[in-house]
């Protein structure tokens, strides 16, 4: 029988337990191990079936075991020395009190998915993990943040596979009483809620959810409330679901609600309001049109809010491909906002010039939440050096008459939260070197380059370290893999050669993310004979551990993964090589620390930066890589091995699998599998471990979300929020009549005449040319632009590489013809063909770019012609 109704049933602490309360709906039980020990001690077998949930635990512990806890004074002495350091945690300063005063006083920061803990199944992939990181590293330091996010009721979907190895996906339904969340709550006890203007004179609501990580809010809006219709309750139903219409609901709902959200939070609590806004990924980008439209209500014309709105705001883009980015029919944007919906006081013609891609290659009826995140903020970045560069070719359009890498888009390179990903037997081996307190700080405030205390770790210590990791990962796999036969339909009897899958002292493979076409799940399998001769070696076999998510709608990916699941079913190579359905984050705290390699093969540069490799770095586990991401940056021979590629752009597609693949065989059987069977005198794989020990000592304190968010607070948030507090009402106003006294006049921005000292088309390193320019300003005036020299090394086409740019000044007052004369020295630094020429670009003390504004001017045809001037 089914129940027509549901409760959820919360169990009455006695009062010497109710601090079991406060440490259950603080997420930083997810990273704290004394916490999650404490918990383990109620009950450890109803510890084990909650999956290690501390809400899920408390909701089913009998009421005797609590009374007989109550009494028990050793559990209540651990009890208030994890509840106390938890309040030290939450209350004393940490790193960001120690900065200096300029520091914002909130930062909000907002995401579509946040990955904190399985037990908050709020994200997808590797963009809501990095989001969780994220927040979980600013509580570590102390960092203001609010995050704020939706509160999805089927959260992403769970994978199981069918007999034939097909994905299926299901979704299970998240009721927000039994997660680690409470609900936001007005002084009368009403919920709090904010509400959206839909046409028509509909409505959609949503209530707000809190959830607490370690220092850090995190407010998620659920718009599943007996206020909304049937439809808008189905808003916030998946991650990711849905057609074009529901995606711009939830975006909305995100970015405009999300604003409003973060208002009633602070009114509510007291809390600072954000001095910057975070927005990571498009999909939020709606909250600079929020904003905007809260100043226009006190006062401010569109023009100078956006200037403001501008100031406090940083954009942070994650896909290196055009097609990853949420784009809308025009039309559909327009229906939405306006007098009869939402921001009805702003001219919708006004909001779609945000967002349409008005630039050469654009399609012009398309809405692009990208192109809007970053006309709406004033700061950018990608999340590696690569992808840095790979934005900045993509974003170009945005820009025109600038080189890419002048596109104001910079790059802090992802991180990942160590306290969540290193495994305990890791810790407990590096506390053992420096003290536990030490271990801690230098996994998450980081700050060193090197952590020179491995180096003191003897080989066997480590080696048989990672023997462990290996020996559990190959108990969680056979369990695991036990389950997902039987959801295949078989039966017990079927199933004894899993207790033979793995073997923990065979050297393994880690393969797990989602499962898109660029990152070719299936690149292992392009010759199988080959492959079967890595798994079946009989001196030096290879196992390995594949797992991921193809997209629902993802039919091509969903027969990637058939491929490898028919493949690893083939009773010759199946204690070898295994395909873990429902790849999450609970899975992965097992699997990364227990590969000895971690492959990762997409196509270059498709790759923004991958973080699954640097949680299994800091865990030991050495890279097996294309050069994409962040390996392309920070990859040396010490740390592991890069996988030849052929990005050759008249590269046959197929041929490219056939080449890449093949030197992944080649870098498996010649060097890979040979350095971790080798055997010194000790009987160690002497230099596997060496590079174990540099892995850990070089590359781990580089990869920490405590390093990223250290880079985000100096270079983006700190320099965001002296901006937007230099930007009052006036002087938006101020800077918005500028850049529209300079957008009318730039056509009358002229390089008239070029002339230099130089005599011949030769010269020698080291001489210093004078340099004499007419321009042509129109109605602006010396103060309004910057006239400057830009040369360096030029190509076959005169085009100038590793530009230096000098500016000129400006000679005495303007000649009869209105024109003005600029001067200034041409160094010629370099030797070879040599080249330089001359632009104008707008200049004003409060732009973050000269490439702001997007105008440049330059030399007419006609003169560069006359020019010809190119030094050799």
């Amino acid at each position: 029988m089914k129940a027509i109704r549901r409760f959820t049933v919360r169990p009455v602490l006695p009062d010497p337990l109710r601090p079991l309360s406060d440490l259950a709906r603080n997420l930083r039980w997810s990273w704290h191990a004394e916490t999650r020990d404490l918990f383990r001690s109620v009950d450890p077998e109803r510890w084990a079936a909650s999956g290690g949930d501390p809400v899920r635990l408390l909701g089913s512990v009998p009421p005797a075991r609590l009374a007989e806890l109550a009494g028990d004074g050793p559990f209540l002495r651990r009890l208030a020395a994890v509840a106390g350091d938890l309040h030290d945690y939450t209350t004393g300063e940490r790193w960001y009190q120690t900065q200096p005063e300029e520091l914002p006083a909130a930062i909000a920061y907002f995401s579509p998915e946040f990955g904190i803990t399985a037990a908050l199944p709020q994200y997808s992939g590797g963009l809501g993990i990095l989001a969780g990181d994220h927040l979980k590293a600013a509580s570590d330091l102390g960092v203001p943040l609010i995050g704020v996010g939706l509160l999805y009721r089927h959260g992403y979907f769970r994978q199981t596979l069918s007999r034939d190895g097909w994905q299926q996906e299901h979704y299970p339904v998240l009721d927000p009483n039994e997660l680690p969340v409470v609900q936001l709550e007005e002084p009368d006890g009403t919920p709090a809620q904010v509400a959206l203007a839909l046409p028509g004179g509909k409505q959609l609501h949503a209530r707000i959810w809190l959830a607490q990580v370690g220092r850090v809010p995190l407010l998620m809006l659920d718009s599943d409330v007996e206020e909304n219709d049937l439809g808008e309750r189905g808003v916030t139903d998946r991650l990711y679901g849905g057609g074009s219409e529901h995606r711009l609901l939830q975006e909305m709902l995100l970015g405009i609600g999300g604003v409003r959200a973060v208002r009633t939070y602070c009114r509510l609590t007291g809390h600072p309001a954000p001095e910057v806004f975070h927005t990571n990924e498009g999909h939020a980008g709606f909250l600079g049109l929020e904003r905007i439209a809260e100043l226009c209500a006190e006062g401010l014309d569109f023009g100078s809010a956006l200037e403001s709105v501008r100031a406090g705001t940083v954009f942070t883009t994650h896909t290196p491909v055009p097609a990853g980015i949420d784009r809308f029919d025009r039309e559909l944007v327009a229906r939405h906002f306006g007098p009869d919906a939402e921001l009805p006081r702003i001219d919708v013609d006004r909001i779609l010039r945000l967002g349409m891609e008005s630039y050469p290659g654009g399609e012009p009826n398309l809405f692009n939440m990208a192109v809007m995140g970053l006309r709406l903020a004033q700061r950018a970045n990608g999340v590696s050096l690569l992808h840095g560069n790979v934005s900045r070719e993509m974003f170009s359009g945005l820009w025109p008459g600038f080189d890419a890498d002048e596109v104001p888009i910079t790059s802090v390179t992802n991180g990942v939260h160590a306290p969540t990903w290193v495994a305990p037997e890791v810790f407990r081996l590096g506390a053992r070197q420096i003290g536990a307190q030490r271990a801690e700080d230098a996994l998450t405030v980081g700050g060193s380059d090197r952590w020179d205390a491995v180096a003191d770790i003897p080989d066997q210590d480590i080696f048989e370290l990672r023997r462990v990791l290996r020996e559990q990962l190959v108990t969680e796999v056979r369990e695991r893999l036990r389950a997902s036969w039987r959801q295949r339909g078989a039966h017990t009897a079927e199933l004894g050669w899993i207790d033979g899958v793995l073997d923990p002292d065979v050297l393994t493979i880690g393969f797990a993310r989602r499962v898109p076409s660029y990152k070719r799940l299936t690149l292992m399998l392009r010759d199988r004979d080959r492959l079967m001769d890595l798994l079946l070696h009989p001196e030096r076999p290879v196992q390995i551990v594949v797992a991921g998510k193809a997209h629902p709608a993802d039919d091509g990916g969903k027969r990637l993964i058939q491929e490898l699941v028919r493949f690893a079913d083939d009773p010759r190579v199946r204690h070898r090589i295994v395909f873990l359905p429902d790849y999450g984050m609970a899975m992965a705290q097992k699997l990364y620390p227990g590969c000895d390699i971690w492959l990762n093969n997409p196509l270059r540069p498709l790759e923004a930066c991958g973080t699954s490799g640097m949680k299994a770095a800091l865990n030991g586990c050495l890279n097996l890589s294309v050069l994409d991401g962040w390996w392309d940056e920070w990859f040396q021979p010490d740390f592991g091995w890069s996988i030849p590629t052929a990005d050759g752009a008249g590269t046959d597609p197929d041929h490219r699998d056939d080449i890449e693949a093949t030197a992944l065989y080649d870098l498996l059987e010649q060097r890979v599998t040979p350095r971790f069977y080798e055997r010194g005198r000790s009987g160690l794989p002497d230099r596997w471990i060496e590079m174990v020990r540099h892995t850990l000592s070089l590359l781990g304190p580089k990869v920490l979300a405590g390093r990223m968010v250290r880079e985000y607070v100096e270079r983006l948030y700190a320099p965001a929020a002296l901006s937007h507090r230099s930007m009052g009402p006036d002087t938006a106003r101020g800077l918005a009549e500028w850049k529209g006294r300079v957008r009318a006049a730039w056509p009358g921005v002229t390089v008239d005449h070029v002339e230099t000292s130089a005599s011949e088309a030769l010269a020698e390193l080291g001489t210093t040319l004078g340099l004499r320019v007419r321009v042509g300003l129109g109605d602006l005036g010396p103060d309004d632009v910057d006239v400057q020299v830009v040369s360096g090394r030029v190509d076959e086409e005169d085009r100038i590489a590793d530009a230096a740019v000098v500016p000129l000044k400006p000679v005495g007052s303007p000649d009869q013809d209105g024109r003005w004369v600029y001067e200034g020295p041409l160094s010629l630094d370099r030797t070879g063909p040599f080249g330089y020429t001359v632009r104008i670009l707008p200049a004003h003390r409060l732009l973050a770019s000269s490439a702001e504004l997007g105008l440049v001017a330059g030399p007419s045809e006609d003169l560069v012609a006359a020019a010809g001037l190119l030094m050799r």
